[in-house]
């Protein structure tokens, strides 16, 4: 049940994220574009998703638990260290320079087009160096 619920989840957030435009980089790539072709549709995605997750996250959270966990598996330092401003501006850069995120890039995928897949390849290869290093 775990498993059908993200996928669930998973397919509900990369709809939004193709209706809503997120997974063309070029959509992203200009709204970083305040000189040139701005276009300010991200700023109201990511808006009526601070709408929806802010009362959600509240509302949820007043349970003692999860529906499908034993609990909660949120972040337990509240610190900002070199390693979360690091990350922090490397993912921006990123996403920045190829108008595509985690979020964004998945979706992308089923466009069949090379761009996600390399950036999905890439970002995956990231993560697995991290990993190998620590």
């Amino acid at each position: 049940m775990v498993l059908l619920s993200a996928l669930l989840v998973g397919l509900v957030f990369g709809a939004g994220i193709a209706v809503s435009g997120m997974a063309n980089p070029a959509k992203v790539l200009n709204f970083f574009d305040i000189a040139g072709a701005w276009d300010p549709s991200l700023a109201f995605v990511m808006g009526g998703a601070l709408l929806v997750a802010y009362p959600g996250y509240r509302l949820v959270l007043r349970r003692p638990a999860p529906v499908l966990a034993l609990r909660f598996h949120l972040p337990e330092r509240r610190d900002i260290d070199a390693g979360l401003v690091g990350g922090s501006a490397l993912f921006g850069l990123g996403w920045g320079l190829s108008g595509f995120c985690p979020g964004g890039a998945i979706p992308a995928i089923g466009l069949i087009r090379p761009e996600p897949v390399l950036f999905t390849a890439t970002m995956a290869a990231g993560i697995a160096m991290v990993k190998i290093g620590q």
